[in-house]
C-alpha cells in the first residue's frame, strides 16, 4: 500500500518567523569581523 503525500502550506511547514533579523545579524557580524581583522593587521 502506498501512503498518501501530505501537502502542508509553506507558513505552517516553516518552523520560525520570517523576519529580516537574520540579515541584520549577518551584516553586523560581518562588519565586526572586518574591523577585528583590520585591527589585527594594524598592530
Amino acid at each position: 500500500m502506498v501512503d498518501q503525500e501530505k501537502h502542508v502550506a509553506t507558513d505552517k511547514a516553516r518552523g520560525g518567523s520570517t523576519e529580516n533579523v537574520v540579515r541584520y545579524v549577518l551584516g553586523i557580524s560581518l562588519a565586526l569581523a572586518v574591523i577585528v581583522m583590520l585591527l589585527v593587521l594594524w598592530m
